[in-house]
């Protein structure tokens, strides 16, 4: 048990009410607002949700699922309470905003329309920007969408010909490749540490709206 969280019971029923209320509303300001995990074409439940559970701890807003075989609900309410999900995301999903796409185009098209610029986790990419995540900057656009690829096939050549992107994380290692979970998990610390350092700092893009007092960028 850690932090008065049972994952063997999720914890969510050890919890009274009031101190549901009052962590949500401790997090709050920490969310980093305009930031969105996409997951494209995932084969594994399990996989989804430990992403989610990563997006949900590291302050990430939403999570989109690019879901070809409709192997989820469409309504969020009817994922939130799906088993395999709850479970599998130590009941993360239940605190997450999570959307469902039928293909990756529809994705791509949505964040589009919503003034969203993408990245994607990806090795070198000839004829794109790539960068090692230590390297990059992402607190460059207002909105901005990550996208992490199937787990055999990697990310699709569509999401990455319309991404800004691809990030790599550097491996000095025999195996030069990570599972969704881990990967998801390294990537967004990285960003969400980023952005809440600049949110801490500024109202607005492009270093406007300086606070005079920064926000807190940790929870204590």
């Amino acid at each position: 048990m850690m932090d008065g969280i049972d994952e063997n019971n999720t914890g969510e029923n050890k919890r009274s009410k009031p101190s549901v209320r009052a962590r949500a509303d401790a997090v709050k300001p920490f969310v980093c607002k305009n930031l969105i995990a996409v997951i494209e074409d995932p084969t594994n439940i399990k996989n989804i949700g430990t992403v989610i559970r990563n997006v949900n701890a590291l302050g990430v807003e939403k999570v989109y699922i690019v879901d070809p075989r409709k192997a989820l609900p469409d309504d969020w309410q009817d994922m939130r309470e799906k088993k395999s999900l709850s479970k599998t995301s130590v009941s993360a999903v239940k605190w997450s905003f999570v959307k469902r796409f039928d293909s990756t185009e529809d994705c791509l098209n949505h964040l589009e329309r919503k003034n969203f610029h993408s990245v994607v986790t990806s090795p070198h990419v000839k004829g794109m920007t790539n960068v090692y995540l230590h390297e990059g900057e992402y607190t460059e656009h207002a909105k901005l969408a990550v996208w992490f690829g199937n787990e055999k096939r990697g990310i699709s050549d569509l999401a990455v010909e319309r991404s800004d992107m691809c990030v790599a994380i550097p491996m000095f290692g025999m195996i030069e490749s990570l599972n969704l979970g881990t990967s998801s998990g390294i990537v967004l610390y990285e960003i969400t540490k980023q952005r809440r350092e600049y949110q801490s700092k500024y109202r607005k893009r492009d270093k406007r709206g300086e606070r005079a007092n920064p926000l807190p960028t940790v929870l204590t």
